[in-house]
């Protein structure tokens, strides 16, 4: 028996090796469960990059006061839009090159790689404008006070000024996750976050030779940091041994593969815009109630986003299997993966959730020692946390469909879930019923509950099976 169990550690760990590795394997056939651990640990470990990004910022700038932390939240509610068009960009490449993957056509994979990078730099050029030049009004439409209005609006123009790296690291590293290597993707993100990590103390708060830039410092480190990132990208993109490897022959516009791309992309984009915008309409709420309870609000859903993100990571494995399996035509196998991959993540996000229930108050002592923000905070997560397992199931059920190259219905979901739900219901709560932010953040729990439910009862029906990208 202890042989036994001794030669199934050593395979766990050897897959774990062969997933950081990035070895070149195939996840049409073999055990499920190997091909969920080997995507599933670099893009768990990607995704703790990517909320390590959404904490660091907030960690460093919240000694500046709580005026300084309402402002990146406010922000950061705008850069949901760059988040979600960056987003549903990168599901239809994940779906399109899964399935090229997946049907072993390695060309069209990387044709599609390159109309995807093409797409996001033309996407980003509107943002970068309108950040630059109008970063005040959007700050002030948001509700922001006339001091962070006045003296804090640069953060917010260097951030949708330099959105273009948002906007490639999301879809280069869409692309390989398509081709299965989510080995790369999480060095990706590891190399931006730490020279976020570097570059932050030192630009915030002026260390050794460097001026104190403040809030300012903050945005030029994130940047920075994110632009090296996409350098190292395009380094392996075009490297001579890899799963995708990009030619001078691919170095083309192709309209038709760049129609199929934008018209799977928009049933994305319009998914997360709707999903992300509804966060928007959410700090509008609760900046009714002062820069205390946004302080409190940015800080508690930090954490929420830290915690989630590695979950996502493991919703994105379930992408890359159901689009290479449906290329390989075993849909079976599609679904099977899903279902195995939404009970582990529902164990593994119940297991936080419990933890945050228990010890709110000290995880948001972590990045505030102001008792009023603490409060908030608190109460915001642990509320939050009450929902986990609804959120745990629902990213991997819209995840499954989007790889599939099905963006409409996760599309229809959110609409419904966030525009006609939660956001009259947080509105409902809050000011109505005046439960102030608390009912802000119930909206948030019932809302996911429900996209949680609908999703299973969709994804149950099987018409995913049949999309064709």
């Amino acid at each position: 028996m202890n042989d036994v169990l001794e030669e199934t550690d050593s395979s766990i760990w050897e897959d774990i090796k062969a997933s950081l590795a990035g070895n070149d394997l195939d996840f049409t056939s073999g055990s499920i469960g190997r091909a969920i651990l080997i995507l599933s640990v670099p893009m768990v470990l990607e995704m703790m990059m990517e909320s390590v990004f959404a904490v660091v910022d907030i960690f460093f700038v919240s000694k500046l006061g709580a005026n300084a932390v309402a402002a990146v939240g406010i922000t950061e509610s705008l850069l949901t839009i760059v988040y979600a068009i960056g987003i549903g960009f990168s599901m239809a490449t994940t779906a399109i090159v899964s399935r090229r993957t997946g049907e072993k056509d390695a060309d069209s994979a990387a044709r599609a790689a390159v109309q995807s990078i093409i797409v996001g730099f033309l996407a980003s050029f509107p943002i970068a404008l309108t950040g630059i030049l109008f970063a005040p009004e959007l700050l002030s439409l948001m509700g922001a006070e006339a001091e962070i209005v006045e003296d804090l609006y640069s953060y917010t123009a260097i951030m949708l000024g330099g959105n273009v790296v948002i906007m490639l690291l999301f879809v280069i590293n869409s692309i390989f996750r398509g081709v299965g290597d989510a080995a790369i993707s999480m060095r990706v993100l590891w190399l931006a976050n730490g020279f976020n990590i570097i570059f932050d103390p030192i630009l915030i708060f002026g260390l050794g030779p460097f001026p104190e830039l403040g809030i300012t410092g903050a945005a030029i480190a994130t940047t920075t940091g994110r632009g090296l990132a996409v350098v190292y990208q395009f380094y392996k993109l075009f490297e001579d041994h890899g799963r995708i490897r990009l030619l001078k022959k691919h170095l083309v516009i192709q309209l038709d593969i760049i129609k199929k791309l934008v018209r799977v992309s928009l049933g994305g984009i319009g998914q997360f815009l709707i999903a992300t915008s509804s966060w928007i309409g959410l700090v509008r709420i609760i900046a009714e109630f002062g820069s205390i309870a946004l302080a409190g609000y940015t800080i508690g859903i930090r954490i929420f986003i830290f915690s989630i993100l590695p979950s996502w990571g493991m919703s994105n494995a379930a992408a890359t299997l159901v689009g290479q399996n449906l290329g390989a035509k075993k849909p079976d196998r599609a679904e099977k993966s899903t279902w195995i991959t939404a009970g582990i993540n529902m164990l593994f996000l119940g297991l936080v959730g419990i933890i945050f229930i228990i010890y709110a108050e000290q995880a948001i002592l972590l990045f505030t020692n102001e008792a009023a923000v603490v409060d908030v905070g608190a109460q915001c997560l642990r509320i939050i946390s009450y929902g986990y397992l609804a959120y745990a199931f629902g990213m991997v059920i819209i995840q499954a469909f989007n790889g599939s190259g099905d963006t409409v219905t996760p599309t229809m979901i959110n609409f419904f879930c966030f525009w006609v739900l939660e956001i009259p219901l947080a509105y409902f709560l809050a000011i109505t019923l005046g439960w102030n932010e608390e009912g802000v953040f119930y909206s948030i729990i019932i809302a996911e509950s429900v996209l949680a439910v609908i999703g299973f009862i969709l994804f149950k029906r099987g018409n995913w099976k049949t999309t064709e990208v």
